[in-house]
């Protein structure tokens, strides 16, 4: 069995909770800015003393209002400031959050809700609570209902004008290192989602130890970054107290199509995504190249960019190649490099595999781009690869009191300062969930004798074919969705004497490839999904895929679908990951219908 464990860095404090990462950073840099919101197009500086004051402020109306250490509210609110200044507030109040995605549904909601058994609940929009009040009559413990659209947050903090500062210092302190932080719930890409109870040990030790490995990203004058990963999710919570114990300036911002003038206008150093950003971001470049006759160049600049990282990579660049990199460089990267503000050098990965492609292209740009690994049962980070020493292909080594070992049937399993400590009321689940002490990830992987870890696919997903051939979906997956008009696509074949695939269409990159390839930009999703020019373009990312594989293993057929997956039909998680059951489930007569004849070119169901 494969292992490999890197020691703590940071010695463990039994006595410690979330709040004292705060109380630390003030007592370092009071005068720091912490946070940024926006200000019309700028933004305002919120330094660590204010934000202390502010949390303080309103942990002292959650103690008015009759938050009793050790309750759990339910937190509805898309990415922003008000939803760090409630998490660390209500860890101020010793009471625990229970985080619910911002769309969500109301079943889910209930569920959550009911399952955690939360007595409070704050929502950000009327929309939000729209949802809850569907199934509130279902909730009997929600006693309180908080919306911040209508000013409640200043209320709350009026409301506690006369709680004393020594109530909050009592109740901040009333936690340890192995009491409840938070209970985040799976995305459950299978059955209802289950309750991960993290401990303030979890996010303590964890940020404490990330911050000493990471502080070549972390310890730079001016660091800043600016989230818009959804704060519901536990990867950018995570950062999101690290970003507070690092004295990370941190803005938010929610809307990704506003994304890119915030960016401008914020100028991170660093950034946090999960791939399909980085893919969204390649995809629209090379598209706006195209429109603008463009398109041959980009490419171009492309190749080099990736020929260039991985020569780079390997020890020796040819003289030519940097010649034509210097060239491309000017030409084309430096926009790009403009295009997220100009300061980004580094980009926290995970969630998904990024693929090599797109890792030697950012890493060409200047942008290195450190993919992890990591589960909500891992508080996010379990493995990580380092500023300098990133193997782009890898998901890094374990963070410091982290360790990794790939168990006799190739699964990843993870011990150490990050793991959770059970599932919420869930007892089973919790047992089947570790194998000796080490969690079980689901996941299969190899080690690198220097403790890298390579993901090669989930063991609950492995495809057996009629044949008997095993087959990773992922491998196949992760190189076809990066195609600009694909949106996502599901492999399948359990069973059957070949492979096939479901593929769904990009509508938001739809009508730009349309009219770069002179058709109909107006052209609908069911129209695009049987017309022979879209079907095509489907077929050879299809082809470059399966140079990857053996033809056993290789997509021989697929169907374009007319729609597209979503979260409300129960095809997607929250963070946009496809749930393969339900969908393998919902298009049964699709897929069925893939094997009748068996021919070996796509098609398109319109």
């Amino acid at each position: 069995m494969d292992q490999f464990i890197t020691p703590a860095r940071v010695p463990a404090d039994p006595s410690a909770n979330t709040t004292d990462l705060l109380v630390e950073r003030v007592a370092r840099t009071p005068d720091r800015a912490l946070f940024a919101v926006p200000d019309g197009d700028d933004w305002t500086d919120i330094t660590a003393r204010q934000f202390q004051s502010s949390v303080i402020g309103l942990a002292k109306g959650l103690i008015a209002s009759g938050v009793e250490p050790g309750d759990r509210i339910a937190l509805i609110c898309k990415t922003s400031y008000e939803w760090s200044l409630i998490d660390f507030a209500v860890w101020y109040a010793g009471a625990i959050l229970i985080p619910v995605y911002e769309t969500s549904s109301p079943s889910q909601i209930q569920w959550i809700v009911s399952d955690s058994g939360a007595t409070r609940i704050i929502v950000e929009t009327a929309e939000h609570f729209a949802r809850f009040d569907e199934v509130h009559p279902d909730l009997e413990l929600i006693g309180q209902v908080w919306q911040l659209e209508r000013g409640d947050l200043d209320k709350l903090t009026a409301r506690g004008a006369d709680i004393p500062d020594d109530e909050v210092e009592r109740r901040r302190r009333l936690a340890t290192a192995d009491d409840i932080a938070t209970i985040i719930y799976t995305s459950g890409s299978t059955g209802s989602p289950k309750g991960c109870v993290l401990t303030h040990a979890n996010f303590v030790e964890t940020s404490r130890n990330a911050a000493v490995e990471l502080q070549v990203l972390l310890n730079v004058p001016g660091v800043s970054t600016l989230l818009f990963v959804t704060l519901a999710h536990v990867f950018a919570r995570f950062i999101s107290v690290l970003a507070v114990h690092a004295g990370v300036r941190t803005g938010h911002q929610p809307d990704t199509k506003k994304l890119l003038p915030s960016l401008g206008s914020f100028r991170p150093t660093f950034l946090l995504a999960v791939p399909r950003v980085f893919e969204k971001v390649y995809n629209s470049a090379e598209q706006k190249a195209e429109a603008g006759g463009k398109g041959r160049i980009f490419r171009a600049a492309a190749a080099t960019a990736v020929e260039y990282s991985t020569a780079r990579s390997a020890g020796a660049v040819p003289f030519g190649l940097r010649v034509r990199f210097a060239v491309f460089d000017r030409l084309v990267f430096a926009k790009l490099r403009s295009a997220l503000g100009g300061r980004v050098q580094y980009a926290v990965s995970g969630s998904a595999p990024l693929g090599a492609r797109l890792g030697h292209f950012f890493s060409a740009l200047g942008v290195e781009i450190l993919e992890g690994y990591g589960l909500t049962e891992t508080t996010a980070p379990a493995t990580v690869n380092l500023p300098g020493h990133s193997r782009i292909g890898t998901v890094g080594p374990p963070l410091p009191g982290v360790g990794v070992r790939i168990s006799a049937d190739g699964e990843v399993e993870v011990s150490g300062v990050n793991v959770f400590r059970e599932y919420w009321n869930n007892p089973e689940a919790t047992a089947d969930a570790f194998d000796d002490g080490w969690l079980r990830t689901g996941d299969i992987g190899s080690l690198d004798d220097d403790g890298y870890l390579t993901i090669t696919g989930r063991s609950k997903e492995i495809i057996v074919t009629a044949g008997g051939k095993n087959v990773s979906p992922a491998y196949l997956e992760d190189p076809i969705r990066a195609n600009p008009l694909v949106g996502q696509i599901v492999v399948v074949g359990d069973q059957k004497p070949f492979i096939g695939a479901l593929v769904t269409l990009d509508a938001e990159m739809l009508p730009t490839w349309l009219a770069n390839h002179g058709l109909e930009s107006g052209m609908s999703v069911a129209e695009a999904a049987g017309h022979p020019e879209v079907v095509a373009e489907i077929q050879r990312a299809v082809d470059a895929a399966n140079e990857r594989v053996s033809r056993a293993e290789s997509i021989r057929k697929f169907t374009v679908l007319d729609v597209d997956f979503t979260e409300d039909a129960g095809h997607l998680t929250p963070k946009m990951s496809i749930k393969r059951h339900n969908i393998i489930r919902d298009y049964a007569d699709t897929i069925d219908e893939l094997y009748r004849d068996a021919p070996t070119q796509g098609i398109s169901l319109s």
